[in-house]
């Protein structure tokens, strides 16, 4: 079986985020292990001089390098992801590289109507990044807009149109994970392409 890790890409408490990757994990539990990971109580990025990582990044580091995939469920604020989502993957892009060639998929939740659409592509932007460099999903948005409205009190998704739109992105991006196993031939150059890579190098 797969195993997954679905990242909340917020650190408020009530996020239906957060519900929305639960309800994920519960729905296509018996399709793949996919485990919700809390970004909340990572501390603040500061760029440490001796590349001195903490341990509860390495640990998040290590999960999602052990994961066939990973599931990135995101707000927007201002139109962009959050600040704490882009703290987690500067840490997580910070002498580790975990996300080099890891397949991704992009999920939304929010309280309007456009459902994170534009954190969706910011998001994919930020993952595109030389330190980052994962594989995203092509061609797929999963947009939950009335997100307050979306779910029942137990975190099921109420609209059976939105669950079988879900059902067939997870089932695309269990088939896009299989194919990325396949395309793994250069995942040693661009995983040194990663570590080599300064900013500071490369400005002009």
């Amino acid at each position: 079986m797969k195993k997954i890790i679905g990242l909340v890409g917020t650190n408020s408490d009530q996020s239906t985020n957060r519900t929305l990757l639960q309800f994920i994990a519960k729905h296509f539990g018996e399709q793949a292990e996919i485990e919700v990971l809390e970004i909340k109580e990572l501390p603040m990025f500061d760029k440490p001089e001796k590349m001195e990582v903490p341990e509860i990044v390495q640990a998040m580091a290590a999960k999602i390098d052990e994961a066939d995939g990973v599931i990135i469920s995101t707000p927007e604020y201002d139109h962009a992801v959050t600040a704490s989502l882009m703290n987690a993957l500067s840490w997580l892009s910070y002498g580790i590289y975990p996300f080099v060639d890891k397949p991704v998929m992009i999920t939304g939740a929010s309280y309007g109507t456009l459902g994170s659409s534009r954190a969706q592509a910011h998001l994919r932007q930020i993952l595109d990044a030389p330190e980052l460099k994962a594989r995203i999903m092509p061609s797929s948005e999963f947009l939950l807009g009335h997100s307050l409205q979306a779910f029942d009190s137990e975190g099921r998704l109420k609209d059976e149109e939105s669950i079988k739109q879900l059902e067939g992105l997870f089932a695309d991006f269990m088939t896009f994970v299989e194919i990325m196993k396949q395309l793994n031939h250069a995942h040693a150059e661009n995983l040194k392409a990663a570590e080599n890579f300064s900013w500071e190098n490369n400005e002009r």
